[in-house]
């Protein structure tokens, strides 16, 4: 049996007509969703991913603006710039791109952006929020996760997933997130002994470490449902995940492409937050 293609780029473009509906909404209500993204410096990679939160923001409706500081910036004069977004009343959704240059603590710049305003999900108390199965903004990436397994109708109470991978923005959240929608929870990572005795007992398969092509159909139980969240640039330019694809299409049930799989509904997932954000302000 062939497996099912979880077309990311598909989805999004299905949720974010859906959102369309809700920026009308708020319109009507004389609130404008706004969106501001700071860039730091001129890092190729992160200016293509902000330019492309702009587009897709105003796709569905969304003020957005981008504010461009030179990576000569001290954390300061960084902190004066949250500060103002916090207190300007018109700014629901505030997303420092990262990373930040060396002299700038990553950390220090997501805790100065207020909880209400953190679309990124990455503020401490929003993340408690989240370990404690609390409405909140969730991590857009791991998000994405879930709402991609929720659309394609793949159930997860119950189920046992499986995570390589352990970082603070998909790894750990991800796990989180499905354990509030009851499914087992392994993490495996670097210092995993036998990792493939680990992978193979799973029915979700969710990879984020990075590599590419590191984890193939050996990895994998006949009808595991893989999450590629890899993105690797190779040699020749083309981009590939870490999964080997067309290994792993021998065994899976469900398997996200790349691209076109988790990356385009990471940008819807931050569309919905700022679209949420601004819901709060309504009566």
């Amino acid at each position: 049996m062939a497996a099912g293609i979880i077309n990311g780029k598909e989805l999004s473009t299905q949720l974010k007509e859906r959102m369309k509906k809700d920026v009308t909404q708020l319109l009507g209500n004389n609130i404008v969703p706004h969106l501001t993204v700071i860039l730091v410096g001129n890092n190729p990679a992160s200016r293509s991913y902000v330019n492309g939160k702009k587009r897709a923001s105003e796709e569905v409706g969304i003020s957005s603006e981008i504010i461009e500081l030179p990576d000569t910036i001290d954390t300061d004069e960084l902190l004066e710039v949250i500060h103002k977004l916090n207190q300007n009343d018109a700014v629901h959704g505030i997303l420092v791109q990262l990373p930040l240059p060396d002299h700038i603590n990553d950390q220090h710049i997501i805790e100065a952006i207020h909880p209400s305003k953190d679309v990124d999900g990455f503020h401490p108390i929003n993340i408690g929020k989240m370990m404690t199965g609390q409405d909140t903004f969730l991590p857009c990436t791991p998000y994405g996760i879930i709402t991609m397994l929720a659309e394609t109708g793949i159930e997860i109470s119950g189920k046992h997933a499986v995570i390589i991978g352990r970082s603070n923005i998909v790894g750990k959240p991800v796990g989180q997130l499905l354990l509030n929608e009851n499914a087992t929870v392994t993490y495996c990572h670097s210092r995993t002994k036998d990792l493939k005795s680990v992978t193979r007992l799973a029915d979700i398969l969710i990879v984020a470490i990075g590599k590419p092509n590191i984890i193939d159909k050996d990895y994998m139980k006949e009808g595991t449902v893989v999450i590629d969240v890899g993105i690797n640039r190779l040699d020749d330019g083309t981009l590939t995940g870490d999964v080997d694809f067309e290994s792993a299409l021998e065994k899976a049930s469900y398997i996200t492409p790349v691209p076109r799989g988790v990356g385009p509904m990471t940008i819807t997932m931050l569309l919905h937050n700022t679209i949420k954000a601004a819901k709060g302000l309504m009566k």
